[in-house]
């Protein structure tokens, strides 16, 4: 994998001549998590497709650049809300998708790795349907590590789980993609003041930054900390609402 680099997403977008968020400039961290919250609506996962370099409806006029310089796109991996799993294959062959898709040549010990990492050893020949929203999601998780990307873009992906589970995905997740350069995109405070290292609310009027926590990610959910920052983090979302 090629290092983490900074980005820069700096421009406006509108959709039929209409504004849909205005000029704005997000700085993502290199190998750090940037959660990215607000109301629906207001562009995030827009913002997310843009970096993808993926079809928006949108009109875009900007830049998103690499401090390297390099190409963003060609360096990201894509992790969405819905696990997006082909229900007719297994885990193994969900996890390998990207390079099967590509007519690579599978790095099956980095699959069987990722796979283990993940804790689905017991379920590598079971297909979607017999596994729980958890698993499903960690699956969705190594497909997007398999990708070994510099660059990793999270739209909602643990918001459909339960409490215990999101909080253990997480925790998994906080883990796993260490130094890598992350964005997240969250509806949720608490999500963003566990895991985020820079935070920003964003509406269609601009950006507002909110101080994370000291502590280092992922944190504690009662820690006093954290949970000031999910209050501030709720106070700028009712008050852009």
């Amino acid at each position: 994998m090629t290092p983490a680099p900074d980005l820069t997403f700096s421009g406006t977008a509108t959709i039929n001549g209409v504004t849909l968020f205005a000029p704005l400039t997000l700085t993502i961290g290199a190998g750090a998590w940037t959660c990215l919250l607000g109301g629906s609506g207001v562009g995030k996962t827009t913002v997310l497709r843009l970096i993808a370099g993926l079809e928006t409806g949108a009109e875009f006029s900007g830049q998103i650049a690499a401090s390297d310089g390099q190409s963003v796109p060609d360096r990201v991996a894509y992790m969405a809300q819905d696990d997006l799993l082909l229900p007719w294959a297994t885990v193994v062959q969900n996890v390998s998708l990207g390079a099967r898709l590509r007519g690579e040549v599978v790095d099956l010990d980095r699959r069987d790795r990722l796979i283990e990492r993940m804790r689905l050893q017991d379920h590598m020949a079971k297909k979607p349907a017999e596994l729980s929203g958890g698993q499903r999601q960690r699956v969705a998780l190594a497909r997007t590590l398999m990708e070994d990307r510099p660059i990793v873009l999270l739209d909602e992906p643990f918001s459909a789980l339960d409490a215990r589970t999101r909080a253990d995905m997480q925790d998994l997740a906080a883990e796993a993609l260490q130094g890598r350069t992350v964005l997240l995109v969250t509806h949720d405070p608490a999500e963003a003041a566990r895991l985020g290292q820079s935070i920003t609310v964003m509406t269609q009027l601009g950006l507002t930054p909110c101080d994370p926590p000291k502590a280092p990610a992922p944190r504690h959910v009662d820690d006093l900390e954290t949970l000031e920052t999910q209050g501030a983090l709720l106070k700028l979302l009712r008050e852009a609402a």
